[in-house]
């Protein structure tokens, strides 16, 4: 991951290569490819949300893309960057500049005099060692570092889009859970009702089943709040007003789940993509050129001013008969004591250089962490949803025969009550999951760099 910069006119550092950072040829935790799985090329997480086969997930991406106020605040960071880059070039042009005077004087008796001029001013100075070029490359640096914050913080957003997208529909399916639970729990509690009346149980059950119905609808107030919450959240994260996605994402659906083919390349090849990455090998080439730019500053300095005038006595004498005056002037400037300033200032660029280099390792060591992580995290959630998909089929199963055996007497009522449970629990756990395993995908995604532009 080594990325040699070029070098400077004045300086030569003791390096020029980006930090040495061991980086695995393979990640330490693999996921079994399915049958079907292709090899995905690292363009293919450009629009990744588009692997969830969602078009509303993919609408709200692009939206957010558009009129996110990060993003937006990134853009104008870069506009400024490269306008400041602009300035720097503009430095190592020749500046012209012209002037005109008009004067009225009058002395003692004499009669009052006018006088006009006209003049053009140049001055120019050489860049015999480099230092302008070096600020100019720090700068261009700089707005390349700027670009690919930009790319940074769209990958985030999108990311906490597809988040907090995954996030609402699996509220909406927990809640679909905890009212489908709570109509057969209040089928249980008339059933037992009717069996009190009749005298073959006490009020006791009756109660208990009362119980478990109430636990359940108290959940449902949350969950409406929860998903109120997230649709607040993700219209926010589109640039738009709290209620403005209640229409448009009140319809429950499934958990949008990702496809399952995605291929992993070594990250040599996958997190150079990423722009945080980027950021930090630019912020190195910016603290080298400002290194250059700092010890140039130490050697003599050139310059050339020239101006060329006319002179009247009247206005219209400018054109025809003025009298013309020029000048050229060329000057050196040499630093002879300056109590150890220049060197104290190319000590400091040298050091925030070093900073720049402990950032991009940091950067990269992070980077691999997030990677397995997601690794680890989606290995982990796709086992644990296989053992709660049975889990759950096992618990309805068990509800629905403890239902029909309570009804003609056969069992205890405490069993009824323990299976209800069991299914809920259950069932909840296989929707977390599932959402889980979608969570994972998007960080996943992200973490290799995906979303970039």
């Amino acid at each position: 991951m080594a990325v040699a910069l070029s070098g400077c006119a004045s300086w030569s550092p003791k390096t020029q290569a980006m930090p040495d950072v061991v980086v695995p040829t393979a990640w330490s935790t693999s996921l079994s490819p399915t049958r079907d799985a292709t090899p995905a090329s690292p363009n293919s997480l450009a629009q990744w949300w588009q692997r969830f086969n969602d078009p509303l997930l993919g609408t709200l991406v692009a939206q957010a893309l558009q009129a996110n106020t990060s993003i937006r605040s990134a853009q104008a960071a870069l506009q400024q960057s490269r306008a400041l880059r602009d300035v720097q070039n503009a430095g190592l042009l020749p500046g012209v500049s012209a002037s005109g005077s008009a004067g009225r004087s009058k002395s003692g008796d004499f009669e009052a005099s006018n006088s006009f001029g006209a003049k053009l001013d140049a001055s120019w100075e050489p860049d015999i060692f480099g230092g302008k070029r070096s600020a100019l490359n720090a700068s261009e640096a700089d707005a390349q570092a700027a670009q690919a914050t930009l790319a940074d913080v769209q990958v985030s957003v999108a990311a906490e889009v597809a988040l907090a997208y995954i996030q609402l529909r699996g509220q909406q399916t927990q809640l679909m859970i905890a009212r489908n639970n709570l109509a057969s729990q209040n089928e249980t509690l008339q059933i037992t009702d009717w069996r009190a009346q009749a005298g073959l149980t006490t009020s006791l059950e009756v109660e208990q089943a009362r119980t478990a119905s109430e636990q359940t609808g108290a959940q449902i107030p949350t969950l409406e709040a929860s998903i109120a919450k997230t649709q607040h959240a993700l219209a926010v994260l589109t640039g738009q007003t709290p209620d403005a996605l209640q229409a448009l994402v009140m319809t429950p659906l499934p958990v949008p789940q990702a496809a399952p083919d995605l291929a992993l390349s070594i990250p040599a090849q996958t997190l150079r993509q990423r722009p945080d990455v980027r950021v930090a090998e630019h912020r190195i080439s910016a603290a080298l050129a400002r290194v250059s730019a700092a010890d140039a500053a130490r050697y003599p300095g050139f310059s050339i001013k020239g101006s060329l005038g006319l002179n009247a006595l009247t206005l219209g004498a400018l054109t025809n008969g003025a009298s013309v005056a020029n000048s050229l002037l060329a000057g050196i400037s040499v630093p002879l004591f300056d109590g150890g300033a220049a060197i104290a200032q190319v000590q400091a660029q040298e050091a925030a250089m070093e900073q720049a280099r402990a950032s991009y390792q940091s950067v990269v060591l992070t980077a691999l962490k997030d990677v397995e992580d997601a690794l680890v995290a989606l290995r982990g959630d796709r086992e644990r949803l296989v053992r709660l998909q049975g889990a759950a089929t096992a618990a309805d199963n068990a509800a629905l025969l403890a239902q029909q055996r309570y009804a003609s007497g056969l069992i205890d009522f405490q069993i009824v009550l323990q299976t209800q449970r069991t299914l809920l629990t259950t069932q909840d756990n296989v929707a977390s999951t599932s959402a889980d395993i979608s969570a994972d995908h998007v960080r996943l995604y992200k973490a290799l760099g995906g979303g970039w532009f």
